[in-house]
């Protein structure tokens, strides 16, 4: 099979915008992309230096290049996102997720209107309130609403043949308007309140709350006002935990997050200044994305296919590389000017910053769910040519500042995922300051001492955090103690120190190797080594505060005498300002938000 030709291909290829796609020997489409600029984008594959391992593999697989070009960089978006849709490329990142979403029906031609769930074409007269995540998220909100407003959500067919109340009335969920109980005006009011809420206009809806429950207590109708007071409670609470202050309209919140070759991607939906939900996705990587880059796929495949719509505000977490045009794109879509945005502020960046923490957090749970935790394993087992899938490992990792406070940590992974019940960390005593040989030797020992002695089950796989002198001081020590059938794997970072450059160590061996960056032992491999590494640095520096005896705040830069002397006069105490959240901490005089969010990042742990 000859090669394919791309100096020569390149030297004729036009500046102008479009769409490139990749095929390989037997022509199946490998790869679909835009560019502003196709000379420059499709040559930036075939640089000599600066491509990924993943990128590497595509293009070593390409034996044709088709382009189309386009009149503007809008045009080449939409071209790529109708090609991912029906083509749909293995080296694309592909949302498999087309369903419609679900609204909340009012409707308006009834004499008593109904509430009800939506799916499809608004043809109905009425009002429709959403989009809501999930059928589960109508139903939920429908429940509440039934509870609180008393509106009709029957069948008009059930509806128009009854002749005695049903059960909903019986127990304080409708108000019988199919046998005329309640005035029409007396619903309508119901009616106009319900939309209010779903409107988002909660505190308008309180006011007139707590007003027709003065006006009915002054009147002497306390079981009128005592429903007026019920509903302005279960508004209250409702608003509490929904509510985002300061927001206004309507706004799709978009985080992604990427770790050991996986991504993640949260949706939270905000109508009217309340979350109505949110919604999970796990696109499948073939090249080594960031999180910007997973985003700049996500969003058009995502907005652009007329399934779901568009609000006219998107925040991210990462701006993709093409922002201003995907804002033309979908305001063009939309009928309207849609803004993508990543630089908020107060309500907009505390609820940017809970998708990211949720994108993260489910992340971790996708990543040490069984099915993926065993289909890594399967791969470690091929990799090292084990007998039979491990069940139990282990991994050591080094922590110190300068030599100070050393902590070594060991964590242990199962078939389950972490266990962690089973960490241990250890305070390394007596040792010259700085030696992680002499630190990694006494905390294996006094692990393994306490293994030989029945404390825990032998791992079936060690892994040391570090390259041939840890590995030979495992070694060494597993020989003094007589421990035998346990793997020793060093896992080294490599020059460059980035994640997917490691090099893996055989300690029985000597073997050296490298993985590609999408193998998926390497990626569990990552995973163990990163628990480890947080681990070791957590338990570091509560030793090295304590022992220093003073408060953790005095390591964060910008944090001098006269902003702890202000923290800790306004929480009470430093275990106060760790437990306070970042709105808490600006509170405080003379922190900023920059610095609100530096100290909390420092005091929990993140970005470490």
């Amino acid at each position: 099979m000859s090669e394919f030709d791309h100096k020569a291909f390149l030297e004729n290829l036009t500046t102008r915008p479009g769409v490139y796609q990749m095929y390989d020997a037997g022509n199946k489409l490998l790869y679909v992309g835009k560019a502003r600029n196709l000379k420059n984008r499709v040559g930036s594959y075939f640089r000599a230096s600066g491509l990924t391992e993943k990128t590497m593999a595509l293009v070593a697989r390409i034996h044709d290049i088709q382009v189309t070009v386009t009149t503007t960089e809008v045009d080449a978006l939409l071209l790529e996102h109708n090609l991912i849709k029906t083509q749909q490329p293995p080296y694309n990142i592909l949302l498999r997720d087309d369903k419609s979403y679900p609204y909340i029906f009012l409707s308006s031609e009834d004499e008593y209107p109904r509430l009800s769930l939506h799916r499809g074409a608004k043809r109905r007269k009425g009002q429709y309130f959403g989009p809501y995540p999930s059928a589960g998220a109508v139903r939920e909100s429908l429940h509440f609403l039934q509870k609180v407003f008393k509106v009709r959500q029957c069948e008009d067919s059930y509806f128009s043949n009854r002749s005695r109340p049903c059960l909903q009335y019986q127990i304080g969920r409708c108000t019988a308007p199919c046998v005329e109980l309640v005035t029409q005006q007396e619903y309508a009011q119901q009616v106009e309140n319900t939309a209010l809420f779903l409107r988002g206009k909660s505190q308008e809806l309180m006011m007139r709350l707590a007003d027709d429950m003065e006006r009915a207590a002054a009147e002497l109708a306390y079981e009128r006002a005592a429903v007026y007071r019920d509903q302005l409670s279960q508004l209250q609470q409702v608003q509490a935990s929904q509510g985002i202050e300061g927001v206004k309209g309507d706004l799709d919140i978009v985080a992604a997050a990427v770790a050991a070759g996986r991504a993640c991607v949260q949706v939270l939906f905000v109508r009217g200044a309340r979350v109505l939900g949110s919604k999970t996705y796990y696109p499948p990587l073939r090249l080594q994305e960031t999180p910007a880059q997973v985003l700049g796929a996500f969003i058009p495949q995502y907005y652009l296919g007329g399934v779901r719509p568009i609000p006219p505000e998107l925040l991210v977490n990462e701006p993709p590389e093409d922002t201003a045009t995907l804002n033309q794109a979908l305001s063009a879509a939309a009928g309207r000017q849609v803004r993508v945005r990543s630089k908020v502020r107060d309500a907009r960046a505390r609820w940017l910053q809970l998708a990211l923490q949720t994108a993260q957090t489910n992340l971790a749970s996708h990543l040490t769910g069984r099915q993926s935790v065993i289909e890594r394993l399967q791969a470690l087992q091929e990799l090292l040519g084990l007998p039979e899938l491990p069940e139990r490992m282990e991994c050591f990792d080094i922590s110190h500042s300068s030599g100070e406070a050393t902590v070594a940590s060991c964590v242990v992974f199962d078939q389950g995922g972490p266990r962690k019940s089973d960490y241990r960390r250890f305070n390394i005593e007596g040792i010259t300051g700085g030696d992680d040989y002499a630190a990694m030797q006494q905390a294996l020992e006094r692990r393994y001492k306490r293994l030989k002695s029945g404390e825990a089950p032998l791992p079936d796989i060690l892994f040391i955090d570090g390259g041939k002198g840890q590995v030979s001081q495992a070694m060494a020590v597993l020989a003094d103690l007589q421990v035998t059938g346990v793997e020793v794997i060093g896992v080294a970072k490599g020059v460059t120190r980035k994640a997917g450059f490691e090099t893996l160590l055989n300690g029985a061996t000597g073997r050296e190797r490298q993985l590609g960056v999408d193998h998926p032992a390497l990626h569990l491999i990552q995973q163990i080594r990163d628990e480890a590494h947080r681990f070791a640095i957590t338990g570091h520096r509560a030793r090295r505060d304590k022992a220093r005896q003073r408060s953790g705040l005095e390591d964060i830069a910008g944090v001098g005498a006269k902003r702890r002397r202000e923290l800790l006069r306004h929480f009470g105490s430093a275990q106060a300002v760790e437990n306070a959240n970042i709105d808490e901490l600006k509170k405080v005089s003379g922190i900023s938000a920059t610095m609100a969010q530096q100290i909390y990042d420092h005091l929990h742990n993140i970005g470490d």
